[in-house]
């Protein structure tokens, strides 16, 4: 059973950047596709980005393209989130998950299997 963990969440100015990442305390990640989602109090969670197992494919949220790049390196079984030019909006409990398989079929949260415990980015302005 994978464990997954979250870090790298902090407290940013408007228009700065942060990398979180995504490791598993125990399992491998080699196989397995992972998203990145995130939740305000009082909202749904929200998929935001998902790479596939090979790092070949990603998939990017409307409202984070172009400024969110995910990224993995297999050999530190680690899937990274890189946010740019953050604003306010963006403040949210970040989270990593796994479906369980090798691709990005979805990024509905209730087909993930696998959760981190998440890490707090906030972006103040």
């Amino acid at each position: 059973q994978l464990q997954l963990v979250e870090s790298g969440g902090g407290l940013v100015q408007l228009g700065g950047s942060l990398r979180l990442s995504c490791g598993a305390s125990r399992g491998s990640l080699d196989n397995n596709a992972i998203a990145w989602f995130r939740q305000v109090p009082g909202k749904e969670r929200e998929g935001i980005s998902c790479i596939n197992s090979s790092g070949r494919r990603t998939d990017y949220a409307d409202s984070v393209k172009g400024r969110f790049t995910i990224s993995r390196d297999n050999a530190k079984n680690t899937v990274y989130l890189h946010l740019n030019s953050l604003r306010p909006e963006d403040t949210a409990t970040y989270y990593c998950a796994t479906i369980g398989h090798s691709s990005c079929s979805t990024m509905r949260p209730s087909q993930y299997i696998y959760w981190g415990q998440g890490t707090q980015v906030t972006v103040s302005s």
